[in-house]
């Protein structure tokens, strides 16, 4: 993740996406007295002016207007079966879920670590495949219209050797209304976008703390609906605790940023939560509902529960100005 999103670029190999070497080291204005529709005007890039992309604001506008930031719990499309993972899903978004990220089994989730790893493993040995997650996203949708769904997935998985406006129209005719391609950047991603404000998704983009500033803040111009902010160095999962520079580095990214920034990766308690609530917009919290399930998956009510728990510790209150 780090070189995908830090300083070096890479691309994506076999993606049939051409890359469009946008320069790290000069980046648009990136403050907030441009309103981010006229930069998408003015640049003819990102995504952010679509209608998915509003909905996805929409619902962190949503939150702040009740003292809180959004909570984004994610869910894997298919694990441990089909049936089973609608429910989970229904379940995060009944316990307090502002929007839902649902992970498209792969079998090579590089931004992954081992919890998500397994999950996306059972789930593709349990059947799964691209199609029948996208099922799984439409049947949420039809379920949950108000929450907005933001599937997540890889360049090759998604687009392949295709052109891209296939995959965005398949993404948003089930329900989504945006996708994040964990190892796509901004670098090689107009093509995507293109596609992707066609078809009237936000396509979302990454940050690490690797990310130099001024790339940072073309990235976060790029983005459509919200900034995923990545809170470590390494791959997703849960921990014990948060690093000590996270708060600055929300901070300071959260200040360039056109859009709400939302931080993921490492996020599992609720004392996480109340910690970013001072700085950020949202919170995605993956490996620790995965690991409430339990080892078969299935134990849908403990994972609502800390789904509940997580949204208790979501208060603005904890936040410093």
């Amino acid at each position: 993740m780090t070189a995908v999103y830090g300083a070096r670029v890479r691309g994506a190999p076999g993606s049939g996406v051409r890359v469009r070497g946008a320069p790290g080291s000069a980046a648009p204005d990136s403050g907030h007295e441009i309103g981010t529709d006229a930069r998408e005007q003015r640049d003819g890039a990102g995504t952010n002016g679509t209608a998915g992309a509003r909905r996805v604001r929409g619902a962190f506008d949503a939150a702040r207007a009740e003292g809180r930031i959004a909570l984004v719990p994610y869910v894997v499309a298919g694990y441990p079966d089909a049936g089973t993972s609608l429910e989970i899903a229904l379940a995060a978004i009944d316990a307090g879920a502002d929007l839902l990220e649902v992970g498209l089994p792969y079998s090579d989730p590089l931004a992954d670590g081992t919890t998500l790893q397994r999950a996306s493993a059972a789930a593709l040995r349990a059947g799964a495949t691209l199609e029948r997650s996208l099922e799984l996203v439409h049947r949420v949708h039809a379920e949950r219209p108000s929450i907005p769904l933001i599937p997540m997935a890889y360049v090759n998985q998604v687009v392949g050797g295709r052109e891209p406006q296939g995959p965005m129209r398949r993404l948003s005719e089930a329900g989504a209304s945006a996708t994040i391609l964990a190892d796509l950047t901004p670098d090689e991603g107009e093509p995507v976008e293109a596609a992707a404000r066609e078809a009237g998704l936000g396509l979302i983009y990454l940050v690490t703390p690797t990310t130099p500033p001024d790339r940072r803040a073309w990235i976060a111009s790029r983005t459509g609906g919200f900034l995923y902010v990545v809170s470590l160095v390494g791959t997703t999962g849960a921990r014990s605790a948060l690093p000590s520079e996270v708060g600055s580095f929300v901070r300071g990214v959260r200040g360039i940023s056109p859009v709400p920034v939302a931080v993921g990766f490492g996020v599992s308690r609720g004392a996480h939560v109340r910690r970013l609530a001072r700085v950020a917009d949202g919170v995605i919290v993956a490996s620790a509902l995965v690991d409430a399930l339990g080892p078969d998956g299935r134990d849908v009510t403990s994972m609502a529960r800390l789904v509940g728990e997580l949204r208790t510790g979501t208060s603005r209150g904890h936040r410093s100005t």
